[in-house]
């Protein structure tokens, strides 16, 4: 029976599963203009991630991803805090290129605070091919580093047209698709199928019934990593929508943790 797994029983008694540790591949963090998040520094997010078993969140400060003139120091001063459940991603945007070469540096002098680079094109109106980019597309592929780039349906900045440009150029970091190309389900799938190096990241995804189901039938439970926008999306939501679906607690376990600990192992 769908939800009734040694897996989820666990969860469901405890709100947790310590045999079951969970990585968020895709959070935010801090205050956000008009809507009032109850959770949004670090020690509080902790508190929602422990409630949750989260062991580890992977996040985008919204300072540096939006304010231009706003470093990343808070981000580096979180990590440092909780340095066992905190890695960064180095926010772009592309209207400020000088700012990316600028910020690129922090990558070396801080090896363990970030993990890899955001992309938020559709909001920054630069597609990801763009040549203001190409540093960082560069750097992340010479290191071999994690990517998370905003992906949905047919955008012309983060479309799946453009991620696959992107997917041929720079083969050797791991491209993790953020919302799974939203609602071009099909576009998503044949990328994974393609690219080795790509990943098929759920935030938002869990919120259509079927889609979990058709990821791992079509693409595998391999290539599937648990995100939730966290502090947007409570983590038990998204767990809960994975002990649902139909699928095995082998995939799960995938999904949740092990895919997570394979790309991370060389960055930590």
């Amino acid at each position: 029976m769908i939800g009734s797994s040694a897996l989820a029983e666990a969860f469901w008694r405890d709100g947790r599963c310590d045999e079951c540790p969970v990585y968020d591949m895709h959070g935010h963090m801090g205050v956000w203009h008009s809507i009032y998040f109850p959770r949004p520094d670090a020690p509080d997010m902790i508190r929602s991630m422990d409630s949750a078993g989260v062991k580890m969140l992977l996040f985008a400060h919204h300072g540096p991803l939006f304010l231009p003139d706003m470093d990343h120091q808070v981000a580096i001063e979180a990590v440092h805090q909780f340095p066992d459940r905190l890695r960064a991603y180095l926010c772009t945007n592309g209207v400020y290129p000088e700012q990316i070469e600028r910020d690129l540096k922090l990558i070396d002098e801080h090896p363990d605070v970030f993990i890899g680079i955001k992309f938020l094109c559709d909001y920054h109106l630069v597609p990801m091919t763009d040549d203001r980019y190409k540093p960082a597309w560069e750097l992340a592929d010479a290191r071999k580093l994690l990517v998370l780039a905003h992906t949905w349906s047919d955008s012309q900045y983060d479309g799946p047209k453009v991620v696959r440009r992107i997917a041929e150029t720079y083969p050797n970091l791991s491209l993790l698709l953020g919302h799974s190309c939203h609602g071009d389900w099909d576009a998503a799938v044949q990328l994974a199928r393609d690219f080795p190096n790509v990943y098929l990241e759920l935030t938002a995804v869990l919120d259509n019934r079927g889609i979990i189901e058709k990821f791992v039938a079509e693409a595998g439970a391999d290539r599937m990593l648990f995100g939730t926008d966290l502090p947007w999306f409570d983590p038990h939501h998204g767990i809960g929508a994975l002990l649902w679906a139909h699928i095995t607690d082998e995939d799960r376990h995938r999904i949740l943790h092990r895919n997570a600990e394979r790309l991370l192992e060389p960055l930590l």
